[in-house]
């Protein structure tokens, strides 16, 4: 069986993977900001 050598895993999948959950969680986070604030002004 090979030895695990620390730092050689290919994490490139991973890592977008992680950028695109960052990316998805700020854009529904200011979405639904943006939404509570429409209701608040509008009375809703």
């Amino acid at each position: 069986m090979e030895e695990h050598k620390h730092g050689s895993m290919d994490i490139k999948e991973q890592e977008k993977t992680f950028e695109g959950f960052v990316k998805f969680t700020t854009y529904s986070v200011v979405a639904i900001l943006f939404i509570l604030i429409f209701l608040a002004v509008f009375n809703s």
